[in-house]
């Protein structure tokens, strides 16, 4: 019953189609879920709450927690439901709506991580400087176009497959509707959004991460002239957690996404790569970019003994 479908609907295999495995499979990501929408949702609600955190490297995390909260929602609510009630069927509007929002949360969630690596940038290497730069007009204007640029990047693609007449039996081999399952349903010539996917691909991912590249090296040069060995491994703590995060979600999305073809697609093994972007990395970053912060933490602490009292 499971798989059965209409002309109407796509079939989400999901992460394994072996019976024994689902109910392990829906607690791991339904815990996950949870913990990362409870990580997010507190940065967004202590960031707001106290004025010491209305300043612009928080501005850019709780926008980057609120993008977060999109990105795993529009995947991991429909894939637990699947679970639980054993039908894995997704409707067309729903299959085209779920791969936009994606790839446009997604690509926005790109230049807005090269928004915050500048600011930081900005923050270490020019700091007398700082608030002249990261005014709040700035700020709001930095936010504004990294979701503009993920939404024009990706709004003619998905229109293009939107256009697509699609064949039988419509089974998408994935957890969620990806961009090459998708593509291999469609009968009719898709070299046109292969190529446009592949550049748009490269130069969102590859061009936003040439900029962190460049403001984490100056950001490393300066942290290697600071006389304090103490403030430099504190430094050098910080950056490398955010360098491993990055490098996570960079190195998922390179090797799945930067291909021009689509006959190479190793399923299980994009399945597994696909986890990374989606579920590993966004519960890392509430604890890695806020929540290791002494700032937030005391914050954090305060607003609790005020809610106890």
């Amino acid at each position: 019953m499971g798989n059965r479908t209409t002309g109407t609907e796509f079939v989400l295999l999901g992460l394994s189609e072996a019976c024994e495995l689902q109910m392990l499979i829906f607690l791991g990501l339904l815990l996950t879920y949870l913990l990362t929408l409870l990580g997010n949702l507190l940065i967004v609600v202590i960031t707001l709450m106290d004025r010491r955190l209305h300043i612009p490297m928080y501005y850019f995390l709780r926008n980057f927690a609120f993008l977060e909260i999109w990105f795993t929602s529009i995947i991991f609510p429909k894939v637990l439901t699947n679970i639980l009630t054993g039908y894995k069927t997704i409707s067309l509007p729903g299959c085209f709506l779920q791969s936009f929002l994606y790839f446009f949360l997604g690509t926005t969630e790109f230049f807005l991580l090269a928004v915050m690596s500048f600011d930081r940038y900005v923050a270490i290497c020019n700091p007398l400087r700082y608030t002249t730069i990261m005014s709040k007009r700035v700020c709001v204007q930095l936010v504004l176009c990294s979701w503009m640029s993920g939404f024009l990047l990706i709004i003619v693609p998905s229109f293009l497959v939107l256009q697509q007449p699609f064949r039988g039996p419509n089974i998408i081999n994935h957890f969620f509707c990806d961009n090459f399952p998708l593509l291999e349903l469609i009968c009719a010539d898709t070299s046109l959004i292969e190529l446009l996917r592949f550049v748009i691909a490269n130069f969102s991912l590859l061009g936003t991460l040439s900029v962190m590249a460049t403001c984490y090296g100056h950001i490393l040069h300066t942290i290697l002239h600071i006389p304090s060995a103490k403030e430099r491994q504190k430094a050098f703590s910080t950056c490398s957690s955010h360098i491993i995060v990055v490098s996570l979600f960079y190195g998922s999305c390179i090797f799945m996404y930067i291909r021009s073809g689509k006959s190479d697609q190793k399923e299980v093994r994009n399945k597994v790569v696909a986890l990374l972007n989606t579920m590993v990395t966004p519960i890392l970053n509430p604890f890695i970019y806020t929540l290791r912060n002494k700032q937030v933490k005391q914050v954090f602490r305060e607003q609790v003994s005020k809610l106890l009292l």
